[in-house]
């Protein structure tokens, strides 16, 4: 069976995610932004897998859709994390490399998105 692409990236992503957040110092601030990200970067990968058993093409369009929204949104979040907390050279450069992966999904996302609505 043919790798899916963006099924692998997604789920890939959201592991590097948990693992990343685990760098952070326990704050009350940082259990903010942990947890929205987190629910972003893990809810990407689970639209994405339940688009693959979309209704119909309007449906699988519509989970892609609530994915790569998701994916702009961990930007954010992972743009406030590194503006915020982060002082170690490391750890920058894990935030920066999870800020290349969700600007990677949404690149994916949406060429599948516009390809889907032809």
């Amino acid at each position: 069976m043919k790798e899916n692409i963006i099924l692998t990236k997604s789920y890939e992503f959201a592991v590097n995610s948990l693992k990343s957040v685990r760098i952070l110092d326990k704050s009350i601030e940082n259990y903010v932004l942990v947890k929205q990200f987190i629910r972003a970067a893990t809810s990407i990968g689970a639209n994405i897998e339940e688009s693959q058993g979309g209704e119909s093409k309007k449906d699988f369009v519509h989970k892609l859709n609530i994915s790569y929204k998701e994916a702009k949104e961990c930007k954010y979040w992972i743009r406030l994390i590194k503006g915020s907390q982060l002082k170690n050279d490391n750890d920058i450069k894990i935030f920066d490399s999870l800020l290349k992966d969700a600007d990677e999904l949404c690149r994916i996302l949406y060429k599948i998105i516009n390809n889907s609505k032809s």
